[in-house]
């Protein structure tokens, strides 16, 4: 295990990268009050807690959970009145952090940041020391964002129908990395398979900032990856952006079209981070802890760097703890069932 300890208001990080399922996109409407429902949060959660918060990111500083987390988190920090340290946990699919979270003191001073890996351990590892349905309680959504299909630049054609029309070729000979087992980059080319009719090849890496540098070397064909990672070697031009999972296309990407475009509207995939903190927390501090990221994602500067990372907070009437309860509860089996349908087997968390 790997842990990195910082204040997140004196860094800041410009990738993005790991994060969940199932398309929910829309209009991103934000509170119209959360700065003034979030002034109310400090005397709340200075009640129930008088200690440090500590945001805990299952992966490395500088991808994107961490870039989220230290976005939000300095933003809370003011409305909490209290300091927030990012403190970064890797390892065994984020099990790590998980149960750093799931074991801690229930009274709101460790949260923890997660995407589609916190859904996925279940199906992926047979060694948890929590139970993922029941360790947690949901604080809140925070954002939610498409990915998009990169490959090298000699693959065989002259725009993304033809791309397309090679990966089907193809078929199982065409091998797409990904950033890790239950990673949203590995669950997307399992999906992708799965509509188009087969068992795609695919080649893991520590993360998509090694698998895009291979993919620059002409060493592996494809990749599913969050927008903000793709987004300067499609501008660039040295990697073909080929399919976005968004309803439209991106303001960023207009070239790429969407996967409904290309006749596959069931590749449906869109990444979600949610907060989380440990069973039994107290619901006045879950309120109070809410309500502070809500005052945070109701910033317009937040906004504008969400936006810039190709992502948005969740519409305003989706960022109450128990919606976030309700998309966690929707999810977790359909991840799991995507798992299965890969083939892959449950191991040790390592």
């Amino acid at each position: 295990m790997s842990a990195h300890r910082k204040e997140c208001a004196i860094t800041t990080n410009k990738t993005v990268e790991d994060a969940i399922v199932i398309n929910r996109f829309g209009n991103s409407a934000l509170i119209g009050l959360g700065l003034l429902i979030a002034a109310l949060a400090p005397q709340a959660y200075a009640q129930s807690t008088a200690k440090t918060v500590t945001l805990v990111v299952p992966f490395a500083a500088g991808g994107g959970t961490d870039t989220v987390a230290r976005l939000i988190g300095e933003r809370m920090s003011r409305t909490l009145g209290q300091t927030v340290i990012v403190e970064n946990v890797v390892g065994g699919g984020s099990t790590l952090a998980n149960d750093r979270v799931a074991r801690s003191a229930p009274d709101g001073s460790t949260i923890l940041i997660n995407h589609v890996a916190l859904l996925a351990a279940p199906s992926l590892f047979t060694n948890l020391r929590y139970d993922t349905k029941t360790a947690f309680e949901a604080v809140g959504l925070v954002n939610n964002a498409p990915m998009v299909l990169i490959g090298r630049k000699s693959i065989p054609g002259e725009g993304p129908k033809d791309h397309v029309a090679w990966i089907k070729a193809q078929r199982d000979k065409a091998n797409f990395a990904h950033g890790g087992l239950g990673t949203n980059s590995h669950l997307c080319a399992v999906m992708m398979g799965n509509v188009l009719g087969f068992k795609p090849t695919i080649v893991a890496y520590r993360g998509s900032a090694p698998a895009i540098a291979d993919l620059l070397a002409g060493q592996i064909d494809l990749l599913w990856d969050q927008v903000t990672n793709a987004l300067p070697q499609i501008q660039a031009g040295t990697l073909h952006g080929i399919a976005i999972t968004s309803p439209g296309r991106l303001e960023q990407l207009k070239d790429v079209p969407t996967t409904a475009e290309l006749g596959m509207p069931e590749v449906s995939y869109s990444m979600w981070h949610g907060l989380y903190v440990a069973k039994g927390t107290p619901k006045e501090t879950i309120n109070a802890l809410n309500s502070a990221l809500r005052g945070a994602l109701s910033e317009p500067e937040l906004v504008e760097k969400l936006k810039q990372l190709g992502t948005l907070p969740f519409p305003a009437n989706e960022l109450t703890p128990e919606a976030h309860a309700r998309l966690f509860a929707d999810d977790l089996p359909r991840v799991a069932k995507l798992i299965e349908s890969s083939g892959i087997k449950a191991s040790e968390a390592k």
